[in-house]
């Protein structure tokens, strides 16, 4: 197994998701970082802060240069960050010495690589609504397809009352619908430039710093946070606290699909299950598996990320590599989450057959409830749930039906009419059906 499953030729696929994980690769950290110095030239450049004809030069290099991110390994274990040995590399590309000098002028380390940051996060959350809506369609579709589809609802494991599949996948849904919601309110704070120079005060550009900050951040389509914020990590811990938050709830969509696919239950299919290599008969619910492993992997590195937001004084390397060592991992393990639970909810089927069979299995417990409401019309409400929790116990131990004790003891009813599923899912229908409308809602106005 290697160290980094994203960059495996064997995980990848399992573990990884191509568009995501590209945005964290060297190439695509030099390619911005490279924007940044050139955007960031350019506004000095019109600005007065540098020369005008230095500025248009280093803009045009930095759109041109190829650099190897290799070379950049040596400086980098002794430097601690990269910028060092990239800013040299970029002015030794440029060829032109006067010019080049005014390369990085005022700027820090942590400007550049964060500013970069920030340019491929955007582009990554961009992905990420695009999926997200494609999941909340898929969930839409089967929740209002399958509103009234009879099964059966468990708590702690346990069969409880009938409900129906369209209120599970709402209840799977409705999470997903509030975190993209988030996530569009996350965005703008999120999407911030960094530029405060060497200890967060911009003192190398003197008076002009603001103004400075404010037309890199128009001129890369970033917002300006009006001051620097090297030391202050809660932008990143807020994203990575979503993460989790979203990881978690597309957990559960794995989890639940384990339990409904497992042998002796099979409520539903899984599209594409995983065989074994011994044992022919198998069918293995790999895609929602790796999605929960996925899930509480992501939970993890987001407390990693939470952790480093103890930043000592106005930089500390020890909290910044933290966030190095998890928000990469973070990022593409909860993209691949997010594919794989789309691609569940495009392909699952419910099966109707077990559902039903399910429930009305041979001994009927799971009208208990109902049928201890309906004593209520009679019996004091403690003693029609007495009466019915004894004719469960009575049906348990004789494997006699429910329903043929509650005739007995109970004549004159027509207790087979009231005890069926359609008459017990209450509000589920209805649930399945307003998830699906505001899910489909939610995703028209994007």
């Amino acid at each position: 197994m290697p160290a980094a499953p994203a960059d495996s030729a064997i995980y990848r696929r399992l573990f990884s998701e191509e568009d995501s994980a590209r945005l964290f690769s060297d190439s695509a950290e030099l390619r911005a970082m490279l924007l940044v110095e050139g955007a960031l030239a350019q506004v000095q450049g019109q600005l007065g802060l540098i020369p005008a004809d230095a500025a248009a030069f280093i803009h045009r290099a930095a759109l041109e240069v190829q650099l190897d991110p290799s070379a950049l390994a040596v400086e980098t274990a002794i430097n601690g960050v990269p910028v060092p040995g990239f800013v040299a590399a970029f002015r030794n590309a440029m060829n032109a010495p006067d010019f080049a000098q005014y390369a990085h002028w005022g700027a820090t380390s942590q400007d550049i690589m964060e500013t970069a940051l920030i340019l491929r996060l955007r582009q990554l959350t961009t992905l990420w609504q695009t999926r997200l809506s494609g999941l909340l369609v898929a969930l839409a579709t089967l929740a209002q397809t399958h509103a009234d589809l009879p099964v059966a609802a468990r708590t702690y494991g346990q069969v409880a009352t009938p409900g129906s599949f369209g209120a599970l996948v709402a209840d799977w849904g409705m999470p997903i619908l509030r975190h993209s919601a988030r996530l569009d309110a996350l965005r703008p704070d999120l999407l911030v430039v960094s530029l405060g120079g060497a200890a967060g005060t911009l003192s190398a550009m003197g008076p002009m710093g603001p103004e400075v900050r404010a037309a890199l951040a128009q001129a890369l389509g970033l917002g300006d946070p009006g001051g620097s914020w090297h030391s202050q990590r809660d932008r990143i811990a807020a994203f990575a606290g979503w993460m989790a938050g979203l990881a978690a709830s597309l957990g559960k969509i794995g989890e639940d699909l384990i339990l409904m696919s497992q042998s002796g239950i099979a409520e539903v299919r899984l599209a594409g299950a995983g065989g074994s290599s011994t044992m022919p008969q198998k069918q293995n619910p790999v895609a929602p598996s790796a999605l929960v492993a996925l899930s509480r992997h992501a939970i993890g590195l987001a407390g990693m990320i939470t952790a480093a937001g103890l930043h000592r004084q106005s930089r500390d390397g020890a909290a910044w590599f933290g966030e190095w060592l998890s928000l990469p991992q973070l990022c593409i393990t909860l993209a691949r989450a997010l594919e794989i639970a789309e691609n569940l909810a495009q392909t699952l089927t419910p099966l109707p057959g077990p559902m039903a069979a399910l429930i009305e299995d041979p001994l009927g417990l799971i009208h208990a409830e109902a049928l201890s409401f309906a004593l209520a019309d009679s019996l004091p409400r403690p003693q029609a749930q007495a009466r019915v929790k004894a004719l469960c116990a009575e049906a348990s131990a004789t494997q006699t039906a429910l329903v043929s004790l509650v005739q007995r003891d109970f004549p004159g009813r027509n207790w087979p009419a009231l005890l069926t599923p359609a008459q017990q899912m209450g509000e589920a229908p209805a649930i399945a059906r307003r998830f699906a409308t505001a899910a489909k809602a939610a995703v028209g106005t994007r």
